[in-house]
């Protein structure tokens, strides 16, 4: 007689049995359904409120917004509900995702149907589909009942190779996407829902894990996520059809560059310097000088690569000049001699007008006329046609300063992994101690000053070009409008000090915002300040920080000695509780 061995295996439990969560999930869902339904009706009855939100069965305007936010919830909330289909969606939980996409979608909507109140003169404007909408996102509300269900990633299943880089390639292929709606906005009201619904959606990312899975997927694919992301911002001029928003895009390049240069003094030396654009003010006005312009002092004409090197080696001159009798001051002394070095800059500027001083920079009217770039008979100010497309001249710039910023990235990256930027680090972290181990810290301050200076200098000569005038008001300690030494600190601080995306993102959020909402006016100012310090509360290590920072900032409790039992003064007892 022979006894049946097999066993039946438990099948894993889902969210409903396992939690009993399940109808949570099912509420959120709904609420999605119906946030999207909502969409494709009519939100108003008059077409002044921009987007036209008064059409049936397309959605328009702030209602794409909403429509994507309400196709976010079902899809996360059925990841939650199905324990193998789609919960590869969220390897660290879904709960927080879902938390944080109903806030998303009530926000945006909400905003939208407030915003037509507010600036058509009351409720009263709104249509039936504008109040369905209103109430459609209470519902998905119902994910605050959610309980905590976080979890450690686990170790996802191994995918062939095509399959994973198809996966990069689709993930930048969306990210060209959001970065492009986002420049094209052609209206405040919705770059404003824009910006909410993206933050919630990028944070909802985050807490699911995608993003730690991707960054995986990235490191273990280098070359091709290079590539990718190179081909992805190559790729955003074809998507214009004219140069309106493209310099937009140049101005961010330009800008991210400089925030990057000026990493490499705060991020990786620690040295707090409030006047590092006045060696982009250097780059510019150099380049203006030997470039050719009408009103230049000196009647002379580089090529374009010699401008360039003209420009950066002035910059890498003066950032050892002033770097020499400075950087042997710490801390808050070296922060307020560098501030007072930038504003001596902007108003030696002011005074070599031929009155007050040598005619070299024409006082406060700058040096204008400046013209367009000529590389090898191509001309950067005229359109050209690419792969069946006519690019426009900022088209042009826009690739130009996209090969800059990847020198950078590449210098940047380099310096940081090499002998001098570990020591750059040590510098950092304990001057004294760095010092006692044997290394040079005013040399390799000043490596790091000059480094910063040369990179600024060499954006700045593409900026005099891009700008085609150059006037000392461009080169401010701050001001409302980027870039001015006091932004390109917040972008490094904002974006991830040490990092090389952090100050990237930093200074594309905060050169894109205020160019978005000049009608906020003076009120820019304020709105960035409740932003620092929001952002210094929440999150002090930055957007995108580096292990290092995350450790510094936040308690971790890798270091906590682990709690045991504690033995008895018998030392029998205690060997019996030491065995047990």
């Amino acid at each position: 007689m022979t006894t049946d061995t097999t066993t039946l295996k438990t099948p894993e439990p889902t969210a409903d049995t396992a939690t009993g969560t399940g109808p949570l999930y099912w509420t959120v869902a709904l609420g999605g359904v119906a946030t999207i339904a909502s969409t494709f009706l009519s939100w108003t009855y008059t077409a002044e409120f921009p987007g036209d939100l008064t059409v049936y069965g397309y959605p328009g305007g702030l209602q794409v917004l909403t429509l994507v936010a309400g196709a976010l919830l079902v899809l996360f909330a059925l990841a939650a509900l199905d324990t193998k289909g789609l919960r590869w969606l969220t390897p660290a939980g879904a709960n927080k995702p879902l938390k944080l996409l109903a806030l998303g979608a009530f926000g945006t909507t909400w905003y939208t149907v407030l915003a037509i109140a507010v600036e058509l003169g009351g409720l009263v404007n709104l249509e039936p589909g504008g109040f369905v909408a209103a109430v459609a996102t209470l519902i998905p509300l119902a994910a605050l009942r959610l309980p905590d269900d976080a979890r450690p990633l686990s170790r996802p299943k191994e995918l062939p190779s095509w399959a994973e880089i198809l996966i990069i390639v689709a993930a930048f292929a969306i990210g060209l996407y959001a970065v492009t709606y986002g420049i094209d906005t052609e209206y405040p009201e919705l770059f404003i829902g824009y910006l909410i619904t993206l933050g919630f959606a990028v944070a909802a990312l985050i807490k699911a894990g995608l993003v730690q899975r991707f960054s995986a997927l990235t490191a273990t694919y280098r070359g091709i996520a290079v590539i990718a992301a190179f081909v992805a911002a190559a790729a955003f001029p074809f998507t214009q059809s004219t140069d309106q928003y493209t310099l937009i895009a140049v101005n961010i390049l330009i800008f991210a560059t400089v925030a990057l240069g000026l990493n490499v003094v705060v991020g990786l030396a620690g040295l707090l310097d409030l006047g590092y654009v006045a060696f982009l003010g250097v780059g510019a006005y150099t380049a203006a000088i030997v470039s050719g312009s009408t009103a230049s002092a000196f009647d002379i004409q580089f090529p374009f690569w010699a401008a360039v090197l003209t420009g950066a080696v002035v910059s890498l001159i003066f950032g050892v000049v002033i770097g020499a009798p400075t950087l042997r001051l710490r801390g808050d002394y070296l922060a307020i001699v560098t501030l007072g070095f930038g504003e001596i800059f902007r108003i030696v500027m002011l005074n070599l007008d031929g009155e007050s001083g040598p005619q070299i920079t024409n006082g406060p009217n700058g040096i204008p006329n400046i013209p367009d770039l000529n590389f090898f008979g191509y001309d950067f100010g005229e359109p050209h046609t690419v792969l069946g497309m006519e690019l426009g001249s900022y088209a042009n710039y826009y690739l130009l300063m996209l090969l800059a910023m990847i020198l950078v990235v590449l210098v940047f990256s380099r310096a940081q992994n090499s002998r001098i930027g570990r020591a750059w680090v040590a510098i950092r972290e304990d001057e004294t101690a760095a010092t006692a181990m044997g290394i040079n810290g005013f040399r390799v301050k000043l490596i790091a000053f000059a480094l910063g200076a040369t990179l600024a200098g060499l954006a700045g000569t593409v900026q005099a070009h891009v700008q085609s005038t150059v006037v000392p008001e461009m080169y401010q300690f701050a001001g409302p409008v980027p870039p001015n030494s006091a932004f390109l600190l917040a972008a490094v601080i904002l974006g991830g000090m040490g990092t090389i995306s952090g100050p990237l993102l930093g200074a594309s959020l905060l050169y894109l915002i205020p160019a978005k909402l000049e009608f906020l006016k003076d009120y820019q100012l304020l709105g960035f300040g409740i932003a620092l310090i929001l952002l210094m509360r929440f999150r002090p290590e930055g957007l995108i920080a580096n292990r290092r920072a995350q450790l510094e900032y936040h308690e971790t409790g890798q270091l906590d000695v682990p709690q045991q039992q504690k033995l008895t003064d018998d030392p029998a007892a205690g060997t019996a509780k030491a065995g047990a």
